[in-house]
């Protein structure tokens, strides 16, 4: 058996990928993924964190691999095929094993690490409990399969699907997007009045998130109606395509619309008892974001249909929600809030503008006329190019001019991550796959950048009071 065991491995090494086969709903997904094994014939896989097979595994651990080896004919074919359990690997030490399997033999894990993004990447571990060897010479002599059966696999306790859809549908780790300018306002506020009131600080970082929430899950419902989201055949997750829960089954359209507009009714809510509370012009900057949140694909407006998309997008999730939380807090506008809100502003633009690519197909065959299809890609990626260098432009000139703390030059930290990107996305803006370290760097930079702006405001008040 040691050495049909050797036989299995060597065959393993000489297979590319293998047909990843799950349950969901009962009902049996299969995809081919690029996979490695250890001597303990542990298969380890990658996903982009966020991806729905990942939400499978966990709530369905039960696994399939088929893997088959066919270069030399049909006769001296053979087949591996796996059954057992998935898990999610924890802890730097184990993921870092796995990547140095991974990387030798999956383009993508390797292209993710040139790119400095595995850390966008969750590394799936499969622990066999039957494994069937099947050559297919031996098979038509009437020679069975080896079978080799392990000691049973790690328990995984599935999670409930309600919570994982729930997250998936409101794009939870996006949600950043609005906590940064909140946080940036209120710091400001504190650093330059003293002024800090954890219960409105609370009501409006809680609004400002059910409105990015509702405005997430409009859009999914709204690019289901256009066809765009049927359309995309390139979509990366998490970065483009929507939740495509619609798509799966998983909801109805008319479920993600009424959780949308309970969203927008629960941050609507919230901003009517701030305005009460702090002062009316809260109103008129909530009116906006819901309006533009709403609207951004539905009929009739279609802002990102019109091109106005990035801009609306910037100009919420970067001054507007910047000046209305320094105004919660102190009841007064400031110029100092508004300019230093621009370099997240235009970062989160940025955001939204490179996961335009890969959808840039889809768009364009529903008339959903993005910046980026307006453009096309050779010359939009130029202009993705010059948006980055923006941002540190804009940050330079504003601590030059005394406009902003001088210790938000903290934020130039964040420089070598914004080059990485735009260098992989001149290399790779027509190859969606090969386009993801960039989609993954330009959201680090929103946030690195982002929490050290508001850091260099907490510390100038720290230090100088």
């Amino acid at each position: 058996m040691t050495d049909r065991r050797e036989e299995i491995k060597e065959c393993l090494k000489a297979i590319e990928f293998g047909v990843v086969s799950t349950l969901e709903n009962g009902k049996i997904k299969s995809r081919a993924m690029h996979f490695a094994i250890d001597k303990d014939f542990n298969f380890y896989l990658a996903s982009l964190k966020g991806d729905p097979k990942v939400r499978q595994l966990l709530e369905k651990p039960e696994i399939n691999l088929l893997l088959l080896k066919g270069d030399q004919g049909f006769p001296a074919a053979r087949e591996v095929e796996a059954v057992g359990s998935a898990e999610i690997v924890r802890g730097d030490e184990a993921r870092n094993e796995a990547f140095a399997l991974l990387e030798k033999r999956s383009p993508v894990v390797a292209n993710m690490k040139q790119g400095g993004a595995l850390g966008m990447l969750e590394v799936i571990r499969v622990t066999p409990s039957l494994l069937k060897y099947r050559v297919v010479e031996e098979i038509m002599r009437g020679v069975g399969p080896t079978v080799i059966e392990f000691e049973s696999g790690s328990q995984v306790a599935p999670l409930r699907g309600k919570i994982f859809s729930l997250l998936e549908e409101i794009r939870a780790p996006f949600l950043t997007a609005s906590i940064i300018p909140v946080l940036l306002g209120t710091a400001i506020a504190w650093a330059r009045t003293g002024n800090f009131h954890f219960g409105y600080f609370f009501l409006a970082l809680l609004g400002g998130v059910c409105l990015h929430a509702g405005t997430n899950i409009a859009n999914d419902y709204f690019d289901h109606l256009s066809g765009n989201d049927e359309a995309n055949t390139e979509f990366v997750r998490p970065f483009s395509g929507g939740s495509r829960l619609i798509q799966k089954g998983k909801l109805a359209p008319r479920e993600v619309l009424v959780e949308s507009l309970f969203f927008f009714a629960l941050g609507s809510l919230i901003g009517l008892f701030l305005s009460w509370a702090r002062g009316w012009p809260i109103l008129s900057l909530g009116l906006i974001g819901v309006v533009s949140g709403f609207f951004y694909c539905a009929p009739p407006f279609k802002f990102v249909h019109r091109g106005f998309g990035e801009l609306l997008v910037g100009l919420n999730f970067g001054v507007l929600m910047t000046l209305g939380a320094y105004f919660i807090q102190t009841q007064n506008f400031s110029l100092e809030a508004a300019v230093a809100s621009l370099p997240i502003a235009i970062l989160i633009a940025a955001v939204l503008y490179i996961n335009e690519f890969p959808d840039f197909a889809a768009d364009k065959k529903v008339g959903k006329d993005t910046l980026v299809v307006r453009l096309g890609k050779e010359i939009g990626v130029n202009f993705y190019v010059f948006l980055m260098a923006l941002t540190y432009i804009v940050l330079g000139g504003s601590v030059l001019f005394r406009l902003i703390s001088p210790f938000a030059l903290i934020g130039f930290l964040t420089l070598p991550r914004a080059l990485r990107a735009m260098r992989v996305a001149r290399l790779n803006f027509t190859e969606t796959l090969y386009l993801v370290p960039a989609n993954a760097d330009t959201i680090l930079t929103h946030l690195f950048t982002g929490g050290l702006i508001i850091a260099a405001y907490l510390l100038q008040k720290l230090v100088i009071g």
